[in-house]
């Protein structure tokens, strides 16, 4: 195993038994720089997940770049932050009868081939009829011709640029949604690993991280699909705010909302520790008021007490988490030194990486 992890089950909250395990510590060399992780991308330049913002991302040297990932209706692994096709591509307009009555274009509708006729574009929201992008300053919408890739595409293209260029950047995919997935008969998070396995993705010498949100499916793959395929990969636990209410599973025949709180509370991170290696909890959740200001409120350090690296998102400059810091590197300075993450989720992988290396 990457990281020593209890072999008993581990209790997590609505869905899981409520049996605790103790986690070995792992060891944080705190001389070296925290992990950059180019967060969907070099997406505060260019489309988020395509090849091109990959691809910038890439020549910024972050030390991993993230893939989040989805299934489309013939199984092929389409890195897209979302379920749906809405808020990036103008399926509407080229599939305009296919959406799901809950208006709705899901990506697992449409083919491989079909996904590859569609023009992909910045972020955007419909008000009022109109399509406004959420990042007004950045990459105009529908310029230039993006595409969405496969994650067989762009672990090539990474891979490639690793043997041309004599660097070693990592992946981080994230599963998404697999009780979705699972409600519409495909298995996920078992074909992602078949994947990974093909490309050399299967032990801990490769630079690799696998994150979800969902408590319970990275139980199972920890259990069940690593040693079946023979894989030993680290882990990664999101944590999102439960008041969020975007997370979906299923209990006893119906959706509810999933539940987080339980993982910042006393003994949540001795249990993620029994299946997971590191936490990505929203970075807001590390800190608290104080005064007029933010400081630390002891989760890194109750996370690395149990053996769990603290990877936060999303860090954009264009974007403050804490619009009162004095900019972007002071923002990335408190967190990096003030509160000691190993890692972090950036939309702007050079301003961060620049910061670190200066």
């Amino acid at each position: 195993m990457f990281l020593l992890r209890s072999l008993c089950s581990i209790a997590a909250g609505l869905l899981l038994p409520a049996v605790l395990a103790a986690a070995s510590p792992a060891q944080f060399d705190r001389g070296q720089a925290p992990l950059v992780i180019a967060h969907r991308g070099a997406s505060g330049y260019l489309p988020e997940h395509t090849l091109e913002s990959k691809a910038l991302a890439y020549g910024m040297r972050p030390d991993y770049i993230e893939q989040d990932l989805v299934l489309s209706k013939d199984d092929h692994l389409i890195v897209l932050h979302d379920i749906y096709l809405d808020h990036v591509t103008d399926v509407a307009d080229v599939f305009p009868h296919r959406a799901r009555p809950d208006g709705h274009f899901y990506t697992i509708d449409f083919t491989l081939e079909e996904i590859k006729r569609l023009r992909v574009t910045e972020a955007f929201d419909r008000r009022n009829g109109e399509t406004v992008p959420r990042y007004p300053q950045r990459f105009p919408l529908w310029r230039s011709s993006f595409k969405l890739a496969t994650l067989a595409e762009e672990i090539e293209m990474i891979q490639g640029l690793n043997l041309s260029l004599g660097y070693d950047i990592g992946i981080y995919p994230e599963i998404k949604n697999p009780a979705f997935h699972h409600r519409e008969g495909k298995d996920i998070a078992k074909l992602t690993l078949a994947l990974l396995k093909q490309y050399g993705y299967d032990n801990p010498q490769q630079k690799i991280f696998l994150q979800s949100f969902d408590a319970e499916e990275l139980q199972r793959i920890e259990r069940e699909l690593l040693p079946r395929m023979n894989m030993s990969i680290p882990l990664v636990q999101l944590i999102a705010l439960t008041s969020w209410g975007t997370k979906k599973i299923e209990v006893d025949g119906q959706l509810v909302h999933y539940n987080y709180d339980w993982m910042l509370e006393e003994g949540g991170l001795k249990r993620i520790a029994g299946y997971a290696d590191a936490i990505g909890p929203w970075a807001m959740m590390l800190v608290q008021k104080q005064g007029d200001n933010f400081g630390d409120n002891g989760v890194v350090a109750r996370a690395h007490a149990v053996g769990l690296a603290v990877h936060p998102y999303t860090f954009r400059a264009d974007d403050l988490l804490l619009p009162a810091t004095e900019g972007f590197e002071e923002l990335v300075r408190m967190y990096t030194e003030d509160l000691g993450v190993d890692g972090l989720f950036t939309d702007h992988p050079d301003k961060v990486r620049d910061y670190l290396h200066h």
